[in-house]
């Protein structure tokens, strides 16, 4: 045992009665050695102390021969269950102000939301009694269906919609779920031209006040024309329509310095993911300085537009079980959530068929000025982190959009 003195030991994930041991010194890489399956957050181990073993005795031996005793008692009398919570996310609630506009009385209420994603499963008791408007572009299901890897659609949807356990972000409005993309292995995928008419559907059928899109394709520098997503985002756009967009997962040493499509297009806001403590994620994309046209972004249209609550986020996942994910669209959800809010304090902001892309325009000033006043913006954080009290705060008193 002297030989180990000072040595720590790390129980093996599945496995903790397996422990390898490590150097004190380098236990604050030990986040890094954990490999990060798709859309969960890692759990980082506790270290056990290595102790020198000390002498059995009779007095010792008796005494926990007598908690034995105790727990068996309680045990059969049935005094001893023990239900855990499982953990919440409501720090990212809190932190981004969303709770303070909440306690002001706003829901959502009469604002219609639209998500383009996997699908939706409404089996979750957080998800009770929820009136969703389905249309399923990858099978045929009448019903909500959720056709994602780790039900991401569900995940998404419940951070907005979820109650009980943790209040979704916009109980009270008017959800659409469009399933346009479905599992292939640890990823969802979807043919852009199915996303496109998934869009479409939210803007003619649904007729959506918000487009929430947790997803993105790789920009084709390339491309002579652009993509059926980017088609379908602009036409939305042009039409009043409100489409907040995820800004990738690629960063890193992998980013290609562009944000995914069709968080591009310049009217869309496009969000990047942040921590608990207003860090940009690791694994956040960066945003290019110039569009798909050759032109240089200029305030408050530069990508992203912000960051919001992406890291380790906890929302409803299957057979009425608490997922936790990392990743810009769960960021992405937060930022169409607090617009829900917005919008039902100021419907008059919302597109009609006669209003072209005014309103966007002035919300999107406003949400940039909320967040640096110095129109400063950070190829990665954008004009900085969330405060859905601070954007409502700078709508202006006259709109005249």
């Amino acid at each position: 045992m002297e030989e180990l003195r000072g040595i720590e030991l790390l129980p093996e994930p599945g496995e903790p009665r397996i422990l390898s041991a490590i150097d004190p010194s380098t236990r604050g890489f030990q986040d890094q050695w954990r490999a990060e399956v798709t859309g969960w957050a890692p759990v980082i181990p506790d270290s056990v102390s290595i102790r020198p073993r000390r002498a059995f005795s009779v007095i010792s031996g008796a005494a926990v021969a007598l908690v034995m005793a105790l727990i068996v008692v309680l045990w059969q009398s049935d005094l001893l269950l023990l239900e855990l919570p499982p953990p919440s996310s409501e720090w990212a609630f809190e932190d981004t102000n969303i709770r303070e506009l909440q306690n002001d009385g706003l829901s959502g209420e009469d604002v219609r939301l639209c998500m383009v994603d996997t699908g939706i499963s409404l089996t979750h008791s957080a998800l009770a009694g929820s009136t969703v408007e389905f249309k399923d572009f990858v099978g045929s299901e009448i019903s909500p269906t959720d056709y994602g890897s780790i039900s991401h659609g569900t995940l998404m949807a419940g951070l907005l919609i979820s109650s009980g356990y943790q209040d979704g972000i916009a109980q009270g409005v008017t959800l659409g779920m469009a399933a346009a993309l479905s599992a292939d292995g640890e990823d969802n995928t979807g043919s852009e031209s199915r996303v496109a008419s998934a869009i479409r559907w939210c803007i003619f059928d649904f007729e959506a006040d918000i487009i929430s899109l947790s997803l993105g394709g790789e920009q084709n520098q390339e491309a002579s024309r652009e993509g059926a997503t980017v088609s379908a985002t602009r036409q939305a756009l042009d039409l009043g329509i409100y489409v907040v967009a995820a800004a990738g997962n690629d960063g890193g040493a992998s980013d290609d310095g562009y944000v995914s499509a069709p968080g591009n297009v310049p009217l869309a806001i496009t969000v990047g993911a942040s921590d608990r403590f207003n860090e940009v994620w690791s694994k956040s994309s960066s945003g290019e300085q110039v569009d798909s046209e050759g032109n240089l972004r200029i305030y408050p249209n530069q990508k992203p537009e912000l960051t919001a609550p992406g890291v380790s986020i906890v929302s409803t996942g299957t057979n009425d079980q608490w997922f936790s994910s990392s990743g810009t669209s769960d960021a992405t959800v937060f930022v169409a959530g607090a617009l829900a809010l917005i919008l039902e304090e100021h419907p008059e902001l919302k597109g009609t068929n006669e209003s072209g892309t005014d309103c966007i325009q002035l919300v999107k000033s406003s949400l940039a000025a909320s967040l640096s006043p110095d129109m400063d913006h950070d190829s990665r954080k954008g004009y900085g982190v969330l405060d859905a009290k601070a954007w409502m705060d700078s709508i202006p008193s006259t709109i005249d959009c």
